[in-house]
């Protein structure tokens, strides 16, 4: 017995797609709704706090791109933006160890990496939700 493996949303059907479009979609809403608001209540700086937010990230991109969660092209873009993010503050965090904490530039461009980013996630998530109804309309149309 295999286990199929999952399509991204260039290969998938109305039904794979419509089920990667809600899982992508609860992902992002827990995310945003419960995680993000989590980590910055923590009682740390805030280069540790936008460092453990781009490492998860990281993880979570990687994880889309596992399931098939969206386009091939949009997730490995994802991935590398919040890789170099979660690079570039981790980079901060050592410096500031050893006590250079002049270089808030690290912090900055981390974040609107992470920035444009979360906007590929959307714009993943909005590109999957138009082309299912661009192919249900598609099959409701061949099939009338």
């Amino acid at each position: 017995m295999t286990i199929p493996t999952p399509h991204t949303a260039e290969e998938a059907d109305p039904a794979e797609l419509w089920r990667a479009s809600l899982r992508l979609l609860f992902s992002l809403l827990i995310l945003a709704g419960a995680v993000v608001p989590l980590i910055l209540e923590l009682p740390v700086g805030q280069t540790t706090r936008t460092g453990l937010l781009a490492w998860l990230l990281v993880a979570m991109a990687f994880y889309w791109l596992w399931l098939g969660l969206g386009y091939r092209p949009l997730l490995l873009i994802q991935s590398l933006l919040f890789s170099s993010a979660a690079f570039l503050l981790t980079t901060k965090a050592g410096l500031v160890l050893i006590g250079i904490n002049r270089l808030s530039v690290l912090r900055r461009t981390a974040r609107g990496l992470i920035i444009v980013g979360a906007l590929c996630a959307v714009i993943n998530l909005v590109a999957m939700l138009m082309a299912l109804v661009k192919r249900r309309g598609r099959a409701r149309r061949s099939g009338a």
